[in-house]
């Protein structure tokens, strides 16, 4: 190949703070020798997955919860319905709760509108069936609807007070459509009240990413196949610059991606280990050398 191109690793992508401090609790946890189960993927990055697996712990699933006792259970940074904290008691599990401090205040204001009397129509942007939303429809006794396109908008309940929330980790864009489009079609005199609950930590990300997408000749975005966060800042690279490519890890790196490349970017989601994005960048210079 010819000389090598610049490669720099975007400062502001990698884990955001609320998943930086549900792993440093499992760390924690694991050194002191414990036996630590985590509902769910930690993170949906499998390379990080498999990295606690290595230190000992054991992903488990909703059901395989329901047949533990006695044993400690992290809650992930996306946080859990009531019923999941319910479900531990009566099991004597001993909760290490790392929900996020953001994901956390947003359950507790829609808990706090669904108590309302009159109780408000509550809507959710967000993706259905994510491990946030569903944590988040938990605190409705599951009567929040969720919102994931604009076609969804025509289920709702147009005659009745309604609040609109977010997933901490959508688009504002995607919000504000949304939000625009059902104030259009409420009847004059019926309340509606739309919140931006999105995380500024990530809201804040894409202007930089466009940024540094823009300013490279390749970019490789870095990102776990079940990430939504990943698809939608992946998404927005790519309308900046075309040479654009989403990859796992450094296996899948192709060299004929970089021909010609004067500068490799590499950037990832808020679920995207930092020693991974330095992984690929070990393997573009070696490709090089």
């Amino acid at each position: 190949m010819p000389q090598p191109p610049l490669i720099e690793i975007d400062s502001d992508s990698g884990f955001c703070f609320g998943v930086t401090a549900a792993i440093r609790k499992a760390e924690e946890e694991l050194a002191r020798g414990s036996t630590l189960y985590c509902l769910g993927d930690i993170v949906h990055n499998s390379d990080e997955v498999n990295r606690l697996k290595d230190k000992g712990l054991i992903t488990i699933s909703h059901s395989e919860l329901a047949s533990l006792h006695g044993v400690k259970v992290l809650l992930r940074a996306h946080g859990e319905p009531p019923e999941t904290y319910e479900l531990a008691r009566r099991n004597k599990v001993e909760i290490i709760d790392a929900t996020c401090p953001v994901v956390l205040k947003l359950q507790q204001r829609i808990k706090s509108a669904y108590t309302q009397q009159p109780r408000p129509q509550i809507l959710i942007y967000g993706k259905i069936g994510h491990a946030e939303v569903n944590g988040l429809v938990g605190q409705t006794h599951g009567e929040a609807k969720v919102l994931e396109t604009l076609a969804d908008i025509d289920g709702i309940d147009f005659g009745i007070p309604t609040h609109l929330y977010s997933q901490t980790t959508k688009s504002i864009d995607g919000l504000r459509a949304i939000s625009a489009e059902i104030a259009r079609r409420m009847p004059p005199g019926t309340e509606f009240r739309s919140f931006d609950t999105i995380c500024r930590s990530v809201a804040h990300r894409v202007d930089k990413l466009r940024e540094f997408a823009s300013a490279h000749s390749v970019i490789l975005f870095v990102s776990g196949k079940k990430s939504s966060n990943g698809k939608f800042l992946h998404s927005e690279c790519l309308k900046v610059n075309k040479r654009t490519y989403l990859i796992s890890n450094e296996d899948e790196l192709r060299p004929e991606w970089l021909n010609e490349a004067t500068s490799i970017g590499i950037c990832g989601a808020t679920s995207t280990p930092r020693w991974l994005m330095e992984r690929i960048r070990d393997k573009i210079k070696r490709l090089f050398d």
